[in-house]
């Protein structure tokens, strides 16, 4: 089945056609969505979205841009929403060094509590990193060694090295639209050597619009196009494709029931 691990259905971008876009995704075989969580002050629209539609799940969590903010962030908080009907991981959350909106040392302390609150509640960390390599494969690294977790590096653009650092520490990559891109050939050979039994598929929607859509509003449907891609730099068909990256996808969130014949 055709699944999207990570949308962003509560942005403002799909105020004027949301029920037409999950319309659209559904018709184009998206059978799951999960809708990711940015932002403690927008999590009741993402669980909201989640308890309002039997094939979206959600997240918890704060992003990396928005972790100024969220300093006093607690364990216990994540923790505590976490527990809620159809929250099944923890995130999105990281380091995002390009743009620099928040303080790197208050990302690196806010990523640590999402780490501690997807150790506690058994649940995949979905981790943004973007020009923080270095950091990242060195928090991962003390991370895990101090307990383990479930990790799924999002969107993943970075580079080789931590790819490999990651996969030895067990984690998932997702794919996106940034493979369609003609001058990603880096993302494409990083995505040529991800462990097989470990990627999953992503829009980042309405973010990242694949080729043939790309500068577009993005949208759940158009994670085909994703799949077609990583199917075609795998050397996969597009049958196996989508057996893998399902497959993959339900040993991370296993907390989501897995349908009959999926």
């Amino acid at each position: 089945m055709l699944i999207d691990s990570h949308v962003n259905l509560h942005a403002p971008q799909f105020d004027e056609d949301r029920d037409a876009v999950i319309a659209r995704a559904r018709e184009a075989g998206v059978g799951l969505m999960v809708e990711i969580s940015d932002r403690l002050t927008t999590f009741e629209a993402t669980h909201g979205l989640a308890m309002a539609h039997d094939d979206i799940w959600c997240t918890v969590g704060v992003h990396p841009h928005e972790a100024r903010h969220y300093e006093d962030l607690s364990i216990e908080r994540l923790v505590e929403l976490a527990g809620r009907e159809k929250v099944v991981g923890i995130g999105e959350c990281g380091l995002d060094f390009h743009y620099d909106l928040s303080p790197r040392d208050a990302q690196a302390a806010v990523f640590r509590v999402h780490v501690d609150a997807a150790r506690r509640t058994g649940l995949p960390l979905v981790v943004h990193t973007r020009e923080a390599d270095e950091v990242m494969g060195a928090i991962l690294r003390e991370e895990m060694a101090a307990g383990p977790f479930k990790l799924l590096m999002h969107c993943y653009t970075s580079g080789a090295e931590l790819a490999k650092l990651a996969a030895e520490l067990g984690a998932w990559f997702s794919v996106s639209g940034i493979a369609t891109f003609k001058a990603a050939e880096d993302v494409r050979a990083v995505i040529h050597d991800m462990p097989a039994d470990r990627i999953i598929v992503e829009t980042d929607c309405p973010y990242l619009a694949p080729v043939p859509h790309r500068g577009r509003r993005n949208e759940p449907a158009y994670v085909r196009h994703v799949l077609d891609k990583l199917a075609e730099i795998r050397g996969w068909s597009r049958e196996e494709a989508e057996a893998r990256t399902t497959n993959a996808f339900f040993a991370l969130f296993n907390r989501i029931p897995r349908p009959v014949g999926a």
